[in-house]
């Protein structure tokens, strides 16, 4: 028999709106004896049943909830169904953009909390990121074999998330050890080399698939300064829609060379495009010293915020990244700048940006707006999965 969890009076609110956290300071008491990433049943003050969840003692969010109904199991045909029901919403659009690589689970958005799948060609990547997602490993790993028969299934919950739950941080095989971990993908007519295993995230930066599309549309006989590079795929849309130039900047070396990979896997050699190692922001106020000017920057950095406490320091790198890109703008340049941070929501960050053109002593049109691509949606249930905020400027 599953443990019985019993909420404070009240605190049930955010349950009937199907939300799938419990904080640990909503729960009043517990009978029986849950253990780390047990499956729990929800009940009111009043006794009345709510949901089922999985239990995680160390976290703060102390209940991640599997199913609201009171009939359905959570086992092998529970997860089965979620998967099926995941790669049934993708479809179109897979087919729509010749995708070969895609999020195929984005947690709690599709009813997974903790889980992200995403499938790269022939392999798929787990992350498993809370108690009851780790709990469930190798049932999850049997419905992904049985459903995609010839995939390599490889673990990356290799995140400090994982801390918070309890949980050791864990990478490898989850079916057969393969000779490499590489592969080759495809989005609208681009191919991409992806590592599933020394790559960021799951491998590669699924999520923003779209923005590149748009930026190849808006990159058109442009001098384009790619900053943040990574592996260079703002660059290969922008190449292949027809810039002058791109210039690629990254601190790493190995995603740089990764990029140069990317380049030649397109066939777009003999476009103009360069490779430079640096920290960003020192380049940006190295080429505002040399006058440097550009027709389109693309500012895609990392998480600058991973709690409230860091969101005002986050807001200032923000702004001051921004400020630099707009002073290397020509005039009627194009700025597209993201935030993935999930703290700062799109009206904030807007601000921001906003602010950053007054510092820069220029005026910036917003006239159009990204976000992250269709396979990491976003539930009318859980509007903590939207996280992912672009905004297209043109720049005075």
């Amino acid at each position: 028999m599953s443990a019985r969890i019993y909420l404070k009076v009240a605190r049930e609110k955010s349950l009937r709106r199907k939300h799938p956290w419990i904080f640990s300071q909503a729960i009043n008491k517990i009978k029986g004896n849950p253990l780390l990433g047990d499956t729990v049943d929800v009940f009111d003050n009043k006794g009345n049943w709510l949901a089922k969840g999985a239990y995680s003692p160390e976290s703060q969010i102390r209940i991640r909830v599997w199913s609201f109904d009171i009939d359905e199991e959570i086992d092998s045909n529970f997860f089965r169904n979620k998967l099926l029901s995941a790669q049934k919403r993708r479809d179109w659009f897979i087919e729509k953009g010749g995708l070969t690589g895609y999020r195929l689970i984005a947690g709690e958005s599709d009813g997974l909390p903790g889980i992200t799948i995403d499938k790269y060609d022939d392999f798929i990547v787990c992350q498993l990121l809370s108690a009851g997602a780790d709990f469930h490993r190798y049932t999850l790993v049997e419905c992904l074999k049985a459903l995609y028969p010839g995939c390599h299934i490889y673990e990356r919950s290799d995140v400090d998330v994982r801390k918070k739950e309890g949980l050791e941080p864990v990478t490898g095989w989850l079916t057969e050890p393969q000779e490499s971990t590489e592969c080759i993908i495809e989005e609208h007519g681009i191919k991409i080399h992806v590592d599933v295993a020394q790559g960021h995230k799951t491998g590669f930066y699924l999520d923003q698939r779209e923005s590149r599309l748009a930026a190849g549309k808006y990159a058109k006989d442009k001098s384009v300064l790619n900053c943040f590079s990574y592996t260079g795929t703002f660059a290969l849309h922008c190449a292949a829609g027809g810039a002058k130039e791109v210039i690629n900047v990254d601190v790493s070396e190995s995603a740089l060379d990764l990029a140069k990979k990317n380049v030649e896997l397109n066939n777009l050699s003999d476009k103009d495009i360069s490779f430079v190692k640096a920290d960003v922001f020192k380049l940006l106020r190295q080429y505002r010293e040399e006058k440097r000017t550009f027709d389109m920057i693309i500012l895609d950095p990392p998480k600058f915020v991973e709690s409230k406490a860091q969101l005002t320091g986050a807001c200032r790198g923000y702004k001051d990244i921004n400020m630099l890109a707009m002073q290397l703008l020509k005039p009627n340049g194009i700025l597209l700048t993201f935030s993935c941070s999930g703290l700062m929501e799109s009206s904030l960050f807007q601000k921001v940006v906003a602010d950053a053109a007054l510092d820069a002593k220029r005026n910036a049109y917003f006239v159009d707006r990204l976000h992250q691509a269709a396979d990491h949606p976003v539930s009318s249930n859980y509007p903590e999965g939207y996280y992912l905020k672009g905004l297209v400027c043109q720049v005075e």
